[in-house]
């Protein structure tokens, strides 16, 4: 996850260079930017996205219509945007729809979403810790629910193993990639353990 920030600050050829090591998807979060601003980030997300040779998808947290002007793949939705199935109406069946969820027992209620994340699972690496992790038998509960389940806060080389053990589908990251001087070798580190 990167706010527009850092993604002007890696810019298009640092995305697409992190893409190629291993990103499967880039989740454009920035509550702090006006449309125009978050419209020019998603933009350079998804050219980067384009631009690599993995096939990486894009989405952008709570706004449905900059994901839709920008051509990105679907959106993130928190608490406070529009219901899911609101959301696919706008983007149409195509589109990947997901949810952030703090209660493993919430995510069986997501069934208009592709996934759902869960977080925090461990203290996260970006942000000072404003939730008591949930730990891996939150992760493990959530999962029974059936759908994709992406694990969140926290998350790094050396416990991504774990996570995925715990029932995880996949990882979502902000400050083991963000905060790296260099994001695609931060990637490739997390892209190795996760295929370990």
């Amino acid at each position: 996850m990167l706010d527009a920030a850092a993604v002007e600050r890696i810019g298009v050829a640092g995305l697409r260079d992190a893409c190629d090591a291993g990103v499967d998807w880039i989740q454009l979060r920035d509550r702090s930017r006006d449309g125009a601003a978050l419209l020019a980030a998603a933009d350079c997300a998804v050219a980067a996205a384009r631009a690599s040779a993995r096939a990486v998808r894009v989405v952008v947290n709570r706004r449905a219509d900059v994901a839709r002007a920008a051509g990105a793949d679907g959106v993130h939705l928190g608490f406070d945007a529009l219901p899911a199935a609101r959301a696919r109406a706008l983007l149409g069946a195509q589109a990947w729809i997901g949810v952030s969820l703090h209660d493993p027992a919430a995510v069986a209620g997501a069934s208009c979403a592709d996934y759902v994340h869960l977080a925090p699972i461990f203290a996260p690496l970006s942000k000072p810790l404003e939730r008591i992790p949930l730990g891996l038998a939150a992760l493990r509960a959530a999962r029974a629910s059936g759908l994709p389940v992406i694990a969140q806060g926290g998350i790094e080389p050396g416990n991504a193993r774990a996570v995925l053990a715990a029932g995880a589908s996949g990882v979502a990251v902000t400050g083991a990639i963000a905060g790296a001087p260099d994001p695609a070798r931060a990637v490739r580190a997390l892209r190795s353990a996760l295929d370990a």
